[in-house]
């Protein structure tokens, strides 16, 4: 089922992301871990990119295993700078052999030492975006970012890009995590205000340790509320409740869009089939059937 389908329903979808192996003896532990995420019957299951085709056979493997064998919609990360063009177009043939019909077009991290642009490669998610259409009748959803893109001067710069890219046929959107809702509902006044009208999932992250916040930070620089520092302070150093703590600022963020008319929500799981359970069992009450 494609997923665009999904969100124009008007129910409460709940959705989660899982990554794939960095190695192929870790295959079996993850599609175990997804097995466990599928039993909370969530409204799909993505599945990130090995970037530069090194593990990307496992994204599709993963995703084929979500889609053909457990029967949830499945959302395949596809990026592209990382891989040439040749790479990127075997991968698409291959989601298509595997009847994959939701791609998530990325452009994806530039590596360390790649010289920029390169000739040979996607130098943007708009030319993924438009091999996408070329090749079949994919839904396609891309990223955005609520707080800016890194690599943009001003969010209105960042902005008119995302533009660019929605008109080029994207589907739907889905943020990078952020862990104050009001940056999100403004993202969403000025992205509306810009002429984006596809449908937003807001990407929630359960922060369940303490050593994923300099991830976060490092990577994205995310805008961190004294709330959500006061949770780390407080229960960082005790794992066990970080984790419940970590759970519930989720579970809180998650209920407050729901309230305020979003419906489709996006989990960060980490492959974390514990996380994704104790959320939807939060949820219980809350997201339809």
């Amino acid at each position: 089922m494609k997923i665009k389908e999904k969100l124009q329903s008007g129910n409460v979808h709940i959705s989660f992301e899982v990554f794939p192996p960095k190695t192929d003896d870790k295959y079996e532990s993850v599609v175990k871990a997804v097995d466990e995420i599928a039993t909370v019957r969530p409204s799909f299951i993505s599945v990130t990119y090995g970037a530069g085709g090194g593990t990307s056979k496992n994204t599709v493997g993963i995703a084929s295993h979500i889609q053909n064998e457990l029967h949830v919609p499945s959302l395949a990360h596809l990026t592209c700078v990382s891989s040439t063009k040749a790479e990127v177009r075997e991968v698409v043939h291959k989601l298509k052999q595997e009847g994959i019909e939701n791609v998530l077009a990325l452009r994806g991290d530039i590596p360390e030492g790649m010289a920029y642009p390169a000739e040979d490669k996607f130098q943007h998610a708009a030319g993924l975006i438009e091999l996408l259409k070329e090749s079949g009748d994919f839904c396609i959803g891309g990223a955005c970012y609520p707080e800016g893109h890194v690599e943009s001067d001003t969010q209105k710069e960042d902005i008119r890009y995302l533009k660019e890219k929605v008109d080029c046929g994207l589907d739907f959107l889905t943020t990078q995590m952020f862990f104050d809702n009001h940056i999100l509902y403004n993202f969403l006044y000025k992205i509306r205000e810009a002429g984006i009208t596809v449908p937003v999932l807001p990407g929630i992250m359960p922060v369940t340790n303490k050593s994923q916040i300099r991830r976060i930070c490092s990577l994205s620089g995310t805008y961190l509320p004294e709330r959500f520092k006061a949770v780390v302070d407080r229960f960082g150093d005790n794992p066990k409740a970080m984790r419940q703590a970590g759970v519930a600022y989720a579970t809180d963020q998650v209920i407050d869009l729901i309230a305020n008319g979003i419906n489709n929500i996006h989990i960060y799981s980490m492959n974390k089939p514990e996380v994704a359970k104790a959320i939807m069992e939060n949820l219980s009450e809350i997201v339809d059937e």
